[in-house]
């Protein structure tokens, strides 16, 4: 298998030289450009023909969010966002940019000599390796991402919510493509929606805040990281914080725990939909959207299995149909539904008698 071709793009020149290091070290990927601004990596793009691109947000002239929109609109190309996890601002535009159709966001490399220095190295080669397989497709304006894409099929009938039992909570949970999707079914719940929302998200621990605090500002409804011992509150959005489990304990209090991954994930899906199958039962709602792997279809199942309303994206929207595929090929989506149809499914169920 020919090794995976990578451009680096990254305006500082000691971290550049340390990206190119990194890639160097891994026989699996091939160094195929390295450019200080997005100037230079659109003009180079097309000779250097790239598997993928390593991009910093923060470049001189065309920032990062720019050139990734660009790319995206010009030459589809799966790209990692290089960040710096601790500034708040960096993080904003990294949110940004994978609404803008970046795949994942890693830690910014250290010196060799820091002590995470290997875990952060080996986490950007596996990063570079497993987009690089990702199909993207060409972004359009706003409002026209999916153009191009296989009209989705009729989804299944919802069942109606077991007499009695009225809805208590929403799950959701997502992994690769995550975050817009995410921002996308949430921002278009209004901020009288009537159930908590706990949330999984799968990404690097030092991203946590900054996705939760980017989601708060893109969304009506108020959205923080889950604490453990709290009580899930109607209208809030209740984020796994990173590397912890959340699950929902009785009477709507939260646990925040750091029991074993499940699927390689921790915070994990299954875990979630598991403990809400636990709690809820009938009365609860689930989501799973894009995502590599097959985190959260087990745990969808059980949701299921409990009675409970259960929906995967389709594969139309998706932009890894992992994740939800998994739980559809377990039987254990009740509705399979588009991105933009999923709120105002979810709003039907938490809302009887509503209408858009």
């Amino acid at each position: 298998m020919s090794p995976v071709r990578v451009m680096i793009v990254e305006d500082s020149l000691v971290v550049r030289e340390l990206l190119r290091y990194i890639v160097s070290r891994d026989p699996r990927l091939e160094l195929v450009a390295a450019v200080a601004s997005g100037e230079e990596a659109l003009a180079s793009i097309a000779s250097a023909r790239p598997d993928v691109i390593s991009m910093d947000i923060r470049l001189p002239g065309i920032d990062g969010l720019e050139t990734t929109r660009r790319i995206m609109a010009e030459r589809p190309t799966p790209i990692v966002v290089i960040a710096d996890a601790v500034e708040d601002s960096s993080l904003h535009i990294s949110m940004n940019a994978l609404r803008a159709g970046a795949l994942s966001v890693v830690e910014k490399p250290v010196a060799t000599t820091h002590a995470g220095y290997e875990a952060v190295a080996g986490e950007i080669c596996t990063q570079l390796r497993i987009m690089a397989q990702v199909p993207v497709i060409r972004r359009r304006p706003i409002g026209a991402e999916w153009a191009g894409r296989t009209a989705p099929a009729a989804a299944p009938s919802p069942m109606p919510i077991v007499p009695g039992q009225s809805p208590s909570v929403f799950g959701i949970a997502a992994s690769t493509g995550g975050p817009p999707a995410l921002a996308k079914v949430i921002g278009a719940l209004p901020e009288t929606f009537p159930l908590p929302i706990l949330l999984v998200q799968h990404m690097g621990p030092a991203f946590m805040e900054g996705f939760a605090a980017w989601l708060d500002s893109v969304v009506a409804l108020p959205v923080g990281l889950a604490r453990d011992g709290e009580r899930a509150e109607p209208g809030r959005v209740y984020v796994a914080p990173g590397d912890r489990h959340l699950e929902l304990g009785s009477n709507r209090v939260l646990r925040v725990v750091d029991t074993p991954a499940v699927s390689g994930q921790r915070p994990a899906a299954t875990v979630l939909f598991r403990s809400m199958a636990r709690q809820a039962g009938a009365s609860a709602i689930g989501a799973l959207l894009t995502g590599m792997g097959e985190d959260g279809a087990a745990g969808l199942l059980d949701m299921h299995g409990a009675g409970a309303q259960t929906v995967a994206e389709h594969e139309s929207t998706a932009v890894v149909y992992g994740m939800p595929a998994a739980a559809v090929r377990l039987g254990a989506a009740r509705a399979v539904l588009p991105l933009d149809r999923i709120a105002a499914h979810v709003m039907r169920l938490a809302v009887p008698g509503w209408v858009p």
